[in-house]
């Protein structure tokens, strides 16, 4: 029986990789490299994957890679349950998660690895639906950005969104699945072996950390990659003479594990996002969201969902499309919805939480971020 199951496995493998080749070749047979339209389109791919490269991998998804990887190892599991678990009272797990990320200038994907890491760690899905959420849509910078660009009401109104929709998306994703946490079903074995004391380890985070609240300061570049570099410094000071060999050893080939699953899909993502923006009728979505209306609040959602927003740059794009008649309402939903989701992002998560809760996941997003921008709408 076991030969039999293992010679149909190798079949259905075979089988897989014979389609794929075949839908490869007629994708290359097929590709319409003489249309400007499609070289164009490519060429947009290839332009934002490599801004993505540029400013993105190193300075923001890297350390976050290593903060995960740490996450994992040094951080007990006892303590996330406590706090962010299923059975931890809600209004502790909730206010944690939902304010957690204003320290942090993170993108809608440099979220990914620490969502993935307090996961494995054993947070919630309620409460770690309302991190991923809360992370890139409530950073301090992009608060004050919005307030001083496009003005106090809609920054005060993004701040009180973010940190609601955050909650209710938690809520919901842990109502609609009702996850039981079983002891050791989600995170991995303590070490025995790791003797770090608590003042290095918060000095190890904090130096982390900080790598991603420094890239999100509007200072002086040079000033912001000097500090970034002795922090990393710092980092790995702490490593090699702090850590034991093995700790470090585990550290990182956590930190690897990490990468390897996502960073290949979000580069797949950013080029895809980079590939269909020219196929998008800008002056269509202006003219869709120059009123305050359920279809108007609802675009700008699903546009800004799918979209791949730069830490920051929602700001200045939603600051155009106003310019150019889009209502106050709408203009609210982008902002929420934007920095939080992005197609990259929906494709980790998908990897992390599966088609199913990441579906819903994007969804309440949406649809939340959509009854937010109604409102508020409504009332200025």
């Amino acid at each position: 029986m076991a030969n039999k199951q293992k010679i149909s496995n190798g079949v259905n493998k075979e089988i897989k990789f014979f389609i794929l080749l075949t839908g490869l070749f007629f994708l290359f047979y097929f590709m319409p490299m003489e249309s400007s339209f499609f070289t164009g389109a490519v060429l947009s791919g290839l332009k934002l994957l490599n801004k993505y490269a540029r400013e993105h991998v190193l300075t923001c998804l890297l350390p976050a890679f290593f903060i995960a990887g740490a996450i994992s190892v040094f951080i007990k599991k006892d303590f996330i349950l406590r706090y962010l678990g299923g059975q931890a009272k809600k209004y502790i797990a909730y206010s944690l998660a939902s304010v957690s990320g204003a320290i942090l200038a993170v993108c809608s994907c440099t979220i990914l690895p620490l969502f993935a890491g307090i996961r494995k760690r054993g947070a919630g899905l309620g409460p770690a639906s309302a991190f991923l959420f809360s992370g890139p849509a409530i950073n301090i910078a992009a608060i004050f950005l919005t307030m001083s660009v496009l003005g106090h009401e809609i920054g005060l109104a993004r701040i009180i969104s973010a940190v609601l929709l955050s909650i209710l998306v938690g809520l919901s994703m842990q109502f609609i699945f009702k996850e039981k946490i079983e002891k050791g079903e989600l995170f991995v074995e303590e070490s025995k072996d790791i003797v770090v004391s608590k003042k290095t380890l918060i000095i190890f985070f904090g130096a982390m950390i900080g790598i991603l609240v420094v890239n999100g300061l509007q200072i002086d570049k040079t000033a912001k990659y000097l500090i970034m570099i002795l922090l990393a410094l710092a980092v790995a000071g702490m490593a090699i003479f702090k850590f034991q060999k093995e700790t470090s050893k585990e550290w990182l080939k956590e930190t690897w594990s990490f990468t390897k699953m996502l960073l290949p899909v979000l580069f797949i993502g950013v080029f895809t996002a980079g590939f269909i923006m020219p196929f998008l009728p800008q002056s269509l979505i202006e003219r869709i969201v120059g009123a305050n209306t359920i279809s108007g609040n609802l675009a700008a959602s699903i546009f800004g969902a799918f979209m791949y927003f730069s830490t920051l740059t929602e700001i200045p794009i939603s600051q155009a499309l106003i310019a150019k008649g889009m209502s106050q309402g709408p203009a609210l939903a982008l902002l929420l919805a934007g920095p939080s989701l992005s197609l990259p992002n929906m494709l980790v998560i998908r990897k992390i939480l599966g088609n199913k809760k990441t579906a819903v996941y994007v969804s309440l997003v949406v649809f939340y971020s959509t009854i937010a921008g109604l409102i508020f709408g409504s009332l200025v």
